[in-house]
């Protein structure tokens, strides 16, 4: 008897490659003008109350509901409420692994406004959340730390099953067919893919998978896959690896074949970018 497929788990390999984890740095009010510099973080807010202002990179909105306030990559911000009974947030940095080279973070959209009633399933865990956040008990802060994660995760889900975004990675692992083509790069890198053996994984012709993949994704599967193994490789050159080991792990039949392709990507060598890195 022929069992079904596993359900494909859009998600898993990507988290499981590319760490995020968050740390709580604000909870409680915030009154008056507040702002929140480049840390080289993400930072996630949580408005439990408003209504509360907020302004970057020449937009400005007013948010009164509780909503999700998310920032994937490094952005100056402000937030401005009334001075006397201010807004109640919880705020969290986000450390995406390996840094801005992650692709999550790449495939987010600089700024996310979301009502927190629409993040249905994670209702019970932003009650939680909330009660840790704006008490005072023994392991608060591992325990929101933790709840923060969650609650990206939770909504990394929602994005990919919602269709809100257009276009990128994550619209494309939203897409019925490409995702299938997507955790197959993302769960063996080091694969011999080929335009040919991609469209059979996500059941396409050809053609058809090379238009709709660049229309969705934005890019042909040649240069993502690319650039995966590429932000891959950052990522084992930051922990020390040799050269000849991350090539095998990534694809490369040599270190001179990731060498040249590294620098083709990077404007940088591997030992170049390693030694800047560090």
């Amino acid at each position: 008897m022929n069992r079904p497929d596993p359900p494909l788990d859009r998600l898993q390999a990507l988290l499981q490659r590319f760490t995020v984890s968050a740390r709580m740095f604000h909870s409680g009010p915030l009154c008056g003008l507040h702002d929140f510099g480049d840390n080289g973080l993400g930072q996630l807010h949580l408005l439990k109350r408003g209504p509360i202002e907020v302004r970057h990179a020449g937009e400005h909105l007013v948010v009164e509901e509780p909503s999700l306030l998310f920032y994937p990559r490094p952005l100056p911000h402000r937030f401005v409420s009334d001075p006397d009974t201010g807004a109640d947030l919880a705020c969290a940095n986000l450390a995406f692994g390996p840094g801005r080279d992650n692709p999550l973070a790449r495939a987010l959209p600089h700024f996310l406004r979301l009502p927190l009633a629409e993040l249905s399933s994670a209702r019970a865990v932003l009650e939680l959340l909330f009660e840790e956040a704006f008490t005072q008990r023994c392991g608060r802060q591992a325990v929101v730390d933790r709840l923060f994660e969650v609650v990206l995760v939770l909504l990394l889900r929602y994005l990919l099953d919602s269709g809100r975004l257009q276009g990128g990675p994550l619209a494309g692992l939203g897409h019925p067919m490409l995702a299938k083509a997507l955790v197959a790069m993302h769960e063996r890198p080091a694969g011999p893919w080929t335009l040919d053996s991609l469209a059979r994984v996500a059941g396409m012709s050809r053609s058809r998978f090379a238009e709709v993949f660049a229309q969705v994704v934005g890019q042909p599967p040649a240069r993502y896959l690319t650039g995966f193994r590429i932000a891959l490789a950052q990522d084992a050159l930051r922990r020390g690896e040799p050269l000849e080991r991350i090539a095998e792990q990534v694809g490369y039949g040599s270190s001179a074949a990731l060498s040249r392709a590294f620098s083709a990507e990077c404007g940088l060598s591997p030992r170049q970018w390693r030694r800047q890195a560090s």
